[in-house]
């Protein structure tokens, strides 16, 4: 029973040991590469975001462009299709 519960406190021991520092420097050390690590990931996070609004408003801008020049095509049309009834009423038809 003795040796049992030597091998439960040394479990026990390590256990604890393995859960961080135990010296408030090796804390203060984690703690510091830990809030450097967050800050790290916040930034990736943020240039991710910026990407995706860089990249929505150049679709948007893309997306106007392409309306622009479909607009225009339609009026091309529309007054292509003008002349031609010009055209045709003049020669009587």
């Amino acid at each position: 029973m003795k040796k049992l519960l030597i091998a439960a406190a040394i479990t026990g021991t390590l256990s604890l040991a393995a859960c961080g520092p135990s010296t408030p420097a090796a804390q203060n050390v984690e703690s510091s590469a830990d809030n450097t690590a967050d800050m790290m990931e916040n930034t990736a996070a943020d240039i991710r975001s910026d990407a995706s609004n860089t990249a929505d408003s150049v679709e948007a801008t893309a997306d106007n462009k392409a309306d622009a020049i479909e607009n225009r095509a339609d009026a091309v049309r529309d007054a292509g299709e003008n002349r031609a009834e010009a055209i045709d009423k003049k020669a009587g038809h």
